[in-house]
């Protein structure tokens, strides 16, 4: 009888197998990052290098995590390995203000439509934290308005209704209290929102990926975007765009460039800090403005929206910030990169056409999305086992990917999309071999 992928993946990984083992005595389950979870054990990357990396074992792939989606100009870009090497030497936390931290706002506020004004954290998770404070310290309303399916990182106060059953919390331990501040309607029902914000008057601030839940995963209509702007604006509700995947790889303005839908307030991460742990909240001058310092003691204690960070604005993360968008403005790798999408999921949806299987390839610019179940809906997969099988399959014919997504840079050639859609028609004969598909 043959192996199966999964006894195959175990055969040919014996120093990823090693390395997860280690780390699971001292890391709880041997991972740092939820969506780095694989069964039968994830794999370990000793380095990488522009749209490719190796693994422990010795193995090269084609990548399509990307850094989980911050790196648009692949691995180990020339002009960002200078620019941090640079910086390094230089110092890299000053515990002061800096040119750098400056420059950066201005690279932002240049491309970004809504960012008036700019405030720098450390992650995606933080950005959104923050402009929802933002929003509630503006407004003085404390409900905030989010999606079903969309995921605004693992805080408390964004954690319901990420994944179904939607009415589970993404996480334990998050108490009941803090959810009971957030009202929960499905996106591209304009009519379904507008019911429930009826006429309640405590609705801060209602916030949303602009391309649809998961990345896109559950893709969003340019129209609902259109009527939501019109209806926050009418409702003086606060609209957040969470443009911590969309910032700067839809556009070099974002997904608000590229629908041309202004929002209120923005919150970015991944691509906006280089590759690096850095993040922002970008907006308008009148909300993101409440951060400044006044006269007023009175009013910089009870008004003022206050944040640290350690870690906000460091030189090594501007640095690498500066050195992305500058590269990034023109929109030329932008092209570059959307072509190569375009190209991808069309001979990945050929594949699964001429195999006879029911799966689905979509997503836009440089993003593509996959569906082994059918038509894509809502929420995670129905069948996670089929999909850590799949992400097995791939690894084994050399292209490492999220289970049902991944991100293409400006980097990847006509060489690497061929060599992927050869392993994709692969992982589909090995996946119909053993009856999954």
């Amino acid at each position: 009888m043959a192996e199966t992928v999964t006894e195959r993946y175990r055969k040919t990984r014996p120093g990823s197998w090693a390395s997860w083992q280690r780390a699971c005595r001292v890391i709880p389950g041997g991972i740092t990052h939820d969506s780095r979870y694989l069964t039968p054990f994830p794999l370990y990357v000793t380095r990488a290098e522009g749209p490719r990396k190796w693994d422990v074992d010795g193995h090269e792939y084609v990548d399509y995590f990307g850094g989980h989606g911050a790196l648009f100009l692949g691995h180990a870009h020339p002009t960002l390995v200078e620019a941090i090497s640079r910086q390094v030497a230089r110092g890299t936390h000053y515990g002061a203000c800096h040119d750098l931290e400056v420059e950066w706002a201005e690279w932002i506020a240049r491309l970004v439509p809504s960012a008036e004004l700019v405030r720098f954290t450390m992650s995606g998770t933080e950005a959104t934290h923050l402009a929802i404070r933002l929003a509630r310290a503006a407004t003085g309303r404390p409900k905030l308005v989010k999606f079903t399916g969309h995921f605004h990182g693992w805080a408390d106060g964004v954690s319901a209704a990420v994944n179904p059953p939607y009415e589970i919390p993404m996480s334990a331990g998050i108490p009941g209290a803090v959810l009971a501040d957030v009202l929960v309607t499905p996106h591209n029902d304009i009519g379904a929102l507008e019911r429930l914000l009826g006429s309640r008057d405590d609705v801060g601030a209602v916030i949303l990926e602009p391309s649809g839940g998961q990345a896109g995963s559950d893709p969003i209509h340019h129209g609902f975007l259109k009527d939501l702007r019109q209806l926050a604006t009418d409702r003086k509700v606060v609209l957040i765009f969470d443009e911590v995947i969309t910032g700067f790889r839809y556009a070099p303005g974002g997904a608000q460039e590229y629908y041309g839908i202004t929002p209120d307030l923005t919150t970015l991460a991944k691509i906006v800090a280089g590759g690096l742990p850095g993040a922002a909240v970008c907006g308008k001058r009148e909300l993101v403005g409440r951060m400044a310092f006044g006269d007023d003691a009175k009013w910089n204690r009870t008004q003022r929206v206050a944040q640290n960070g350690t870690y906000n604005s460091n030189p090594l993360s501007a640095a690498a910030g500066i050195a992305m968008l500058s590269q990034i403005a023109d929109g030329k790798h932008h092209a570059t990169a959307n072509a190569r999408g375009a190209g991808l999921r069309a001979g990945i949806a050929e594949v699964f056409r001429t195999a006879g299987v029911p799966c689905q390839v979509y997503g836009d610019v440089s993003i593509f999305h996959v569906s082994l179940e059918g038509p894509p809906g809502g929420g995670k997969p129905k069948n996670p086992a089929l999909y850590h099988t799949w992400r097995c399959a791939l690894i084994l014919h050399g292209v490492d990917m999220s289970a049902h997504h991944g991100w293409v840079s400006a980097v990847h050639g006509e060489r690497e999309i061929e060599e992927t859609i050869a392993a994709v028609r692969r992982a589909v004969a090995d996946l119909q071999a053993e009856g999954a598909l």
